[in-house]
């Protein structure tokens, strides 16, 4: 018997389910040690999955796109110096089963160019269609015209498979919902002071290695809101609200058509304007590259969404990101005419505004406590 060993699906720490998303060797392909053998796809990140010992791939048991759990067995390993099953000359050839055979026999007999009419084989070739990709209506399995024609309509209508991200946002936004009683409250912020603050830095920024924009700004009053409105920064459990100590902010990217993902900005209230701008640009290009790693995700307390960068100027509810308990949407931000106190005196003018919301459970904040949060936010934005 072959010496064989398992290759396992690593431990997560947040015990999110993975996909296979490819296969980077085949049975019967010999690998070495730390060499990529698959990829797994989670709703956060593409992982690696690499040989735990040198040998031979002898049997694979996820296929691609199987839901697969930590610590479940992938594939099996033959070890060097021991014969495979797959490759033993002594063993006798596998017989197909006998599904198999009625199978290929049907297929021979009924999808063969002598059995199919000629009104038939002039609508495949129209279509460039293979008469053994559409399933035959007529007797003993035989093709018809009408199949044709009818494979022909379905081939019009594009199904698009969801991606395991998807799959997984969708499970995560219905089950946020399902969960949590959500609700919104709005608030209006003058960025006016935010954008000249921006205006005189930008430059500066930049030629520093980091891009400063106004996510950047938010992430930073966010921060500052957080540490004295600690129960926005926490986690609800049926219990007990768990105040968080760190403020680890995650921002919602979207990733085109692929889907939604949050990376993570850690202990953001240890950081300046310029940090939080350099690591927000790090995430966000690495997010769009597929390039980021397990702890880029992990440990978010609180989350961004700024909608409003595709011309979104409200957005609401927006579904918090369990287990958080509250979630900040940004709108555009757009010139609008403004009553203005000028000392003490009303007056008219043009300022840079946009509408912030901030989504709660209302399992874990009422109305106060979030009505104090934004205004915590919105005072830092409007002071800078």
């Amino acid at each position: 018997m072959p010496l064989l060993a398992d290759v396992l699906v690593p431990p997560n720490a947040e015990g999110t389910r993975a996909t296979v998303l490819r296969w980077c060797k085949a049975v019967g392909d010999p690998v070495a040690q730390d060499e990529p053998l698959l990829e797994l796809e989670t709703d956060k990140v593409t992982v690696e999955v690499a040989a735990p010992v040198s040998g031979t791939l002898v049997e694979i048991l996820k296929q691609v796109n199987a839901e697969v759990n930590p610590d479940e067995v992938l594939a099996r390993l033959s070890l060097p110096g021991e014969s495979s099953l797959a490759a033993d000359p002594a063993a006798p050839p596998m017989a197909p089963s006998p599904a198999r055979v009625a199978t290929a026999t049907l297929a021979t007999t009924h999808h063969s160019p002598q059995a199919l009419s000629p009104v038939v084989r002039r609508l495949l070739q129209e279509h460039s269609f293979v008469a053994a990709d559409i399933v035959g209506s007529g007797r003993d399995g035989r093709v018809t015209a009408q199949d044709v024609t009818r494979h022909a309509a379905a081939a019009s209508d594009e199904r698009v498979p969801h991606t395991a991200m998807r799959r997984r946002v969708a499970e995560h936004m219905a089950r946020s919902m399902a969960d949590a009683p959500h609700v919104t409250t709005l608030f209006e912020a003058d960025l006016t002071r935010v954008l000249a603050h921006r205006s005189r830095h930008a430059a500066d920024y930049e030629a520093r290695g980091a891009r400063l924009t106004l996510t950047a700004y938010f992430i930073s009053a966010c921060a500052r809101a957080l540490v004295t409105h600690r129960e926005v920064n926490a986690t609800f459990h049926s219990d007990a609200l768990e105040l968080h100590g760190d403020v680890n902010i995650g921002v919602g990217t979207a990733l085109g058509n692929k889907g939604l993902i949050v990376p993570v900005i850690h202990r953001a209230q240890e950081l300046n304007l310029f940090s939080v701008a350099q690591q927000l640009g790090r995430l966000v290009e690495a997010a769009r590259a597929g390039k980021l790693t397990p702890e880029d995700v992990r440990g978010g307390t609180f989350t961004l969404s700024n909608h409003g960068v595709g011309g979104s100027l409200l957005a609401t509810p927006i579904v918090i990101n369990q287990p958080q308990v509250a979630i900040l949407g940004i709108g555009k931000v757009e010139r609008r005419v403004c009553v203005l106190d000028i000392d003490g005196v009303e007056a008219i003018g043009v300022r840079s505004m946009c509408y912030l919301t901030l989504t709660i459970d209302h399992r874990a904040l009422d109305a106060f406590q979030a009505n104090a949060f934004l205004s915590s936010v919105v005072g830092a934005l409007e002071q800078w």
